[in-house]
């Protein structure tokens, strides 16, 4: 682990590197979905899973709660109801170009409340959280990752 006043720096640059930032291994999220269409964002790779547009708003929902939970801010200002998984099918009103603005608003905010965290609170726990705040901002980071791969896979799977 880095030196603590260099801590928040290494966390930032983390949560970066597997969201937008090139890095070593590979496609980020936010690289996972550039250029994506509503059609094949909607369409599911088998029955009962998620699809890619889901796991976009899926890892918006969880970039805003931890930073939810770093901050304090009161549950349900999330733009949709409901928690977790979020229904998108592609129907009249699901917008992909709102839901990826949302997502990378998310990560933003994200950012923003990262660095308002002291070094010596990455091992505490926010009020009402059940893990440390250095744990959950390294979750978040690993979180973008998987559904970045997930998202390739998919992706991969519907290529003829």
């Amino acid at each position: 682990m880095p030196p603590a006043s260099n801590a928040i720096s290494e966390l930032l640059l983390l949560l970066d590197e597997a969201f937008q930032r090139r890095a070593w291994h590979g496609t980020n999220l936010l690289g996972s979905i550039r250029g994506i269409d509503p059609e094949p964002a909607a369409r599911r790779p088998g029955l009962g899973r998620h699809n890619i547009w889901e796991l976009i708003i899926h890892t918006a929902y969880w970039k805003y709660a931890v930073t939810r939970r770093l901050t304090g801010a009161a549950r349900g200002t999330f733009p949709y109801k409901g928690s977790n998984w979020f229904v998108r099918d592609g129907g009249p009103s699901d917008d992909l170009k709102r839901d990826v603005s949302l997502l990378k608003q998310c990560h933003r905010e994200l950012l923003e409340a990262v660095r308002k965290v002291k070094p010596a609170e990455l091992g505490t726990r926010s009020p009402g959280s059940k893990h440390p705040r250095g744990f959950m901002i390294r979750g978040i980071a690993a979180h973008d990752l998987y559904h970045a791969g997930q998202v390739q896979l998919i992706k991969r799977l519907m290529t003829p």
